[in-house]
């Protein structure tokens, strides 16, 4: 029996190399145009919750439901394509300050995480003045991490 469980674990660690080794990026090249894709998204779909907060568009709960989840989602994404060496330079905007501060840009980027899952919350609930004012809050997030560590 303690065969295996050896077995089981080992075979377990093996995996957990693998997976993190497929993971990385092959280039660095890669993970630049992996982030900025994801930044896209986020961007397109904070646009369309953005007009909805603004007034320029009607407040529909499920639409703007399904956004808040989708940049939830895509929030989780991009953090480590940040984090390989090099991928500061190239054709991106990233500065180097993210790498050589690699403690507090994770802090930035579990804090755009924290305060969409908030948004999502209150988007749950339906009540705008709170999406309002949770749309505000990530919209804070992202211009500190923008600010810090994105030339422009």
């Amino acid at each position: 029996m303690k065969g295996i469980w050896k077995t089981i674990v080992c075979f377990a660690i093996v995996a957990g190399f693998i997976g993190s080794a497929y993971a990385q990026f092959a280039r660095t090249d890669d993970a630049i145009k992996y982030r900025q894709s994801v930044m896209f998204l986020i961007g397109q779909h904070m646009g369309r919750m953005g007009a909805v907060v603004k007034g320029n568009q009607p407040y529909n709960r499920e639409d703007f439901l399904r956004n808040a989840v989708l940049v939830e989602t895509l929030s989780k994404l991009p953090w480590d394509s940040f984090l390989l060496a090099g991928s500061d330079k190239g054709q991106t905007q990233m500065k180097s300050e993210a790498l050589e501060n690699k403690g507090k840009f994770e802090v930035a980027a579990q804090n755009l995480e924290t305060e969409m899952a908030k948004l999502v919350s209150a988007a749950n609930s339906g009540d705008f003045n709170a999406i309002k004012a949770q749309f505000g809050a990530v919209g804070k997030s992202c211009k500190n991490c923008h600010s810090q560590f994105r030339s422009r």
